[in-house]
């Protein structure tokens, strides 16, 4: 391989191609990584991290965790407790965004301490070989690898309305904006979108979202719809069946929305989250012979994650029919480096990965949604377990909310878990656990067996008996533990 720079080039310094690139050191390859972050519309930009650390899961956490505290508030003032405060954005943007600087330092000491020639420059195909590196200055400078690996990630789509870069954000820039949103609307009905709009309406801010269509598409629909329903009981405005048709800046610097071309609404911000676009696009793929969807910014894989040229292998966001989800980055890109350079032949595993939605009631799925499972099995070979059950707290302080938990079986397979959903609060720390019994196969007799923690929430799963009938309404019948 002495005839190339590197034995493994990384594109991208997300969280999947950081330790891909890292885990090629230490298995004695030549490695480098080019991480460039071009400015969004918007003009934010940031540092080594990728979309994770800098524009999505740390900050949309912490921001997420901070409007807890407000609904945390309620609950303690009816256990005794006279709490008030005052939120400040500006500070709570400005801990935030000096936490990311420092995981941005750590990742970039991180690969140079494993001996990773790291990149702050834009990289492109020249060929299949050699890619261009642009420091954005006017340098440039050419590279050959052996292997590369592809881990670029997406970006926020805008939807290419009238006066949309002008006039609006995405979530490029939520998570670093200095000012208060004020009166804010979310366009959108994605993950990003409900994120988004429940932590801002939990801060405080006059919150409306515009939805297209349906909630959290991909994602249990039953599930997405209890979502909107507590999320508008908590005060978040939706306004459905709605598309934006421009936007323009008042002089006062807000923004005046159009449906139809007829003047809607006019807010402070307005929070574009309609969808996200793989970078491939942005790589000169036809340079090196790569085949890619134009439309969507992504390439096709195989089982192994190598795209149609043998040597280049992707991770992450930017392959196409992938989850998008960092977690799986991380472990994609290191299985692929130890199958190049480890002697592994290990695969990744695309199936039953847990995840979890932080809306304000938090979602957590394993597996298959309702949909997903009747057109795959046929709802005759299902059995779908459903119950409702309070945090405990929610007895005292919510009484009107409940949580929500569905199991989805193989009946023919010894009623085998296949879909497990969870709403309910902290569900992401709950769900982590049962992400390793669905994995391991577990079944509903097993679940049956498994003794409760309580008063806890979780514990709800271990008493789950009513059966969901097709086409009739869900039995009302709260679940065991704390609520029973």
């Amino acid at each position: 391989m002495a005839e190339y720079n590197y034995d493994l080039f990384v594109i991208g310094g997300g969280s999947g191609g950081v330790a891909a690139s890292k885990l090629a050191a230490e298995l004695g390859a030549r490695t480098a990584v080019a991480d460039f972050v071009k400015p969004s519309p918007a003009g934010t930009t940031w540092g080594l991290g990728g979309t994770c650390v800098n524009v999505g899961c740390i900050p949309k956490k912490l921001m997420h965790t901070s409007a807890g505290f407000r609904e945390a508030q309620n609950h303690l003032s009816h256990l005794g407790w006279d709490t008030k405060s005052v939120h400040s954005w500006e500070a709570m943007i400005t801990k935030i965004d000096d936490y990311i600087k420092e995981l941005n330092a750590g990742a970039e000491t991180g690969v140079k301490d494993k001996g990773v020639k790291y990149y702050n420059k834009f990289a492109t195909f020249v060929d299949a070989h050699t890619v261009e590196l642009d420091d954005g200055k006017g340098g440039k400078e050419q590279v050959t690898s052996k292997y590369f690996l592809i881990a670029c990630g997406g970006r926020p789509n805008l939807g290419g309305y009238p006066g949309v870069e002008e006039c609006c954000i995405s979530s490029d820039d939520i998570f670093w904006h200095k000012k208060a949103p004020g009166k804010t609307l979310v366009v959108g009905a994605s993950y990003i979108a409900l994120e988004c709009a429940g932590f801002l309406t939990g801060l405080g801010f006059d919150t409306t979202v515009m939805v297209r269509s349906i909630f959290l598409r991909g994602f249990d629909q039953e599930c997405a719809n209890k979502i909107s329903d507590y999320m508008a009981a908590e005060g978040t405005k939706f306004v459905r069946g709605k598309v934006p048709s421009k936007f323009e800046k008042t002089e006062s610097g807000q923004v005046r929305v159009y449906v139809d071309d007829k003047e809607f609404e006019v807010y402070d911000t307005v929070l574009m989250a309609v969808g996200r676009t793989g970078c491939a696009g942005w790589l000169n793929c036809e340079a090196a012979g790569i085949d890619y969807i134009k439309k969507d910014g992504k390439i096709k894989c195989n089982n192994e994650d190598q795209s149609n040229v043998p040597h280049i292998y992707c991770c992450g966001d930017v392959i196409a029919g992938r989850p998008e989800l960092t977690p799986v980055a991380v472990q994609a890109g290191k299985l692929c480096v130890k199958r190049l350079f480890g002697n592994s032949k290990k695969l990744m595993d695309y199936e039953k990965i847990a995840t979890t939605v932080f809306t304000p009631l938090e979602y957590g799925v394993i597996g298959l949604c309702e949909e997903d499972a009747v057109a795959k099995f046929g709802y005759d070979k299902l059995t779908i377990y459903h119950s409702f059950a309070k945090p405990l707290e929610w007895n005292v302080s919510k009484p009107e909310h409940e949580g929500f938990l569905k199991l989805i079986c193989d009946k023919e397979n010894d009623e085998k878990i296949i879909g497990m959903h969870i709403l309910g609060t902290n569900v992401g720390e709950m769900t982590q656990g049962f992400g390793v019994a669905i994995k391991a196969g577990f079944t509903k007799e097993m679940l049956d067996d498994t003794v409760g923690i309580h008063p806890t929430f979780a514990e709800a799963l271990c008493n789950m008996h009513t059966e969901k009938i097709k086409g009739a309404p869900l039995v009302k019948v709260v679940g065991g533990g704390c609520s029973s």
